[in-house]
């Protein structure tokens, strides 16, 4: 039993405590890289300098600057923001380690949120347990390259790859197991984890995934990067011919409340066209997700990857005309593959009534990606994949079912700590137990076996005995389904989620001074760039 924990890293010497409330060991706002703000801000991250005497880790962290969203246009957080909290069971046995990604739509979270903080999820899983704070939206997942060269495209996937490289070195002397590290996250955050599987820059740093809801087409061409990035100048008053340095003088506060004022009032979202996401460069993201995984060349990791059954469930209030839902869908599907929009819509019939609108959007940013990349991934690894469909009785009926975020709190078994939680209300907490116990049971076999539960078949190919592509349903009573939705599936098999911007020659044109290219030139291609 340790009261007061101190551990000796790379830096130097950390103080943590040891909970009052769980009795687990916690180091909290542990430093793994040095300041991003200045200078520095756009750039790479470098590793945290060593300190003299002890630091004091019993406090949380600040978070990474964002917006707060409310009526005074509030920032919070700072860009000193590269720290990360740690939380393990009270005894000294080596353990296996899991790395956690907030999600938060690239703008928002922090590893100290409620339910992040995951003493319940580490006692009942038996890990060392490591949440992560990088930089976020214009700080962290805008390419600014369009403005200089003297920047990363991706410094909140750095921030991330040197978390990672910072566990690699020193998780050990937490009594983690360096060679047994899971990495995991939901939405933004399982954006991330397919996207670290992704890099060869990560590779060798996670021995398995997990991607709870993960948007995995939302990666930046460079052509979106710089719309963006023109539209932030734009935003702030500054001038087109402004540089990385320019950007680096003016108040990170006022970058970030601009940048967030973006995502709302540019009227981007129907374009499924979001102001951060990573981009693709030549560095730490050679190629898109998608095709990485289609090439076989992604991490060779066991990977869990799902969604819910109501992710878009709130799109079906958006229109209230069968037309003007149509008219939506094929705005969405238009953007990336104009040629084969009909064959999407056909398969949800025409996205005519709010059900179908809703599914066809739900599977657009999560299923069908999740789908494609899991398909790919049987060939060089194991993948489970799963289908979260445990909602509220009154949530079911009304179709609603398991919204965006649902599965978090019976993952981590923290009960009414997310927006999505308050759904919940008028379930019995009873069936909630049951759900998460399951969850964890199978998640917790992951991170020690690198496999589920065993009634939970891999998602494989098909055999004399299987029809391959197994799928659990997981609910109170959770069900093995084989190939859900076979027709919707072969149809986005012809569907190219990778190269947004194809059906939108107005931005390339609208670009065309601001990057330097010839939209009416043969060789123009606005997927590459």
């Amino acid at each position: 039993m340790a009261s007061d924990p101190v551990v000796t890293t790379t830096a130097g010497k950390i103080r943590g405590i040891v909970d009052p409330a769980t009795g687990m060991r916690t180091w909290r706002g542990v430093p793994y890289g040095e300041p991003t703000g200045g200078q520095f801000r756009f750039s790479a991250p470098q590793p945290r300098q060593p300190w003299a005497g002890t630091f004091d880790a019993t406090e949380f962290a600040e978070p990474a600057m964002q917006g707060t969203y409310g009526w005074n246009d509030k920032v919070m957080g700072t860009e000193d923001c590269l720290t990360l909290d740690i939380v393990r069971p009270d005894t000294d046995e080596e353990l296996p380690v899991v790395v956690y990604i907030h999600g938060g739509t690239f703008l928002t979270g922090f590893s100290n949120e409620k339910i992040f903080q995951g003493h319940h999820f580490t006692s009942t899983t038996n890990i060392v347990y490591v949440s992560i704070n990088f930089r976020l939206g214009v700080l962290g997942y805008l390419d600014m390259r369009s403005l200089g060269a003297d920047c990363v495209a991706n410094p909140a996937t750095y921030d991330q790859i040197l978390a990672l490289q910072w566990v690699r070195d020193n998780i050990a002397a937490f009594g983690g197991n360096p060679d047994r590290v899971t990495i995991m996250g939901e939405s933004a955050g399982a954006n991330a984890v397919t996207a670290l599987m992704s890099s060869p820059q990560a590779r060798g740093l996670f021995h398995g995934a997990i991607a709870q809801s993960a948007p995995v087409a939302a990666v930046h061409s460079r052509l979106q990067a710089a719309m963006w990035v023109r539209a932030l100048l734009d935003g702030m008053g500054m001038s087109r011919l402004s540089t990385i340095s320019d950007l680096r003088a003016v108040p990170a506060e006022d970058l970030v409340r601009v940048g967030n004022a973006l995502l709302i009032r540019s009227g981007e979202i129907q374009y499924l066209n979001l102001a951060f996401m990573p981009t693709v460069d030549e560095s730490v993201l050679p190629q898109h997700p998608i095709d990485t995984f289609a090439a076989h060349e992604e991490a060779p990791v066991p990977l869990i990857i799902g969604s819910n059954s109501g992710e878009a469930s709130f799109t079906k209030a958006m229109f209230m005309f069968s037309r003007t839902r149509q008219r939506a869908a094929r705005r969405i599907l238009e953007v990336f593959d104009p040629e084969n929009a009909d064959a999407i819509l056909a398969a949800y019939n025409n996205a005519t009534d709010r059900s179908d609108f809703a599914e066809l959007v739900a599977d657009a940013v999560f299923w069908a990606p999740s789908v494609s990349i899991a398909s790919d991934h049987r060939h060089v690894a194991p993948v489970w994949m799963y289908h979260f469909d445990f909602a509220a009785a009154p949530l079911q009926k009304l179709g609603v079912g398991a919204v965006h975020t649902a599965d978090l709190e019976t993952v981590f078994g923290a009960r009414f700590t997310t927006p999505a939680g308050i759904l919940q209300t008028l379930t019995p907490r009873a069936d909630f137990d049951t759900v998460s116990e399951m969850m964890q049971r199978h998640w917790g076999s992951f991170f020690h076996t690198g496999r589920p539960g065993d009634i939970w078949p891999e998602y494989g190919f098909s055999s004399d005995t299987a029809p391959g592509r197994a799928t659990a349903v997981l609910r109170t009573e959770s069900t093995v389904v084989w190939d859900p939705k076979p027709e919707k599936r072969r149809a986005w098999e012809g569907f190219n989620l990778t190269q947004w911007g194809t059906g939108r020659r107005d931005i390339a044109e609208s670009l065309e001074d601001f990057l330097g290219i010839d939209p009416d030139d043969p060789q123009w291609n606005p997927a590459a760039l």
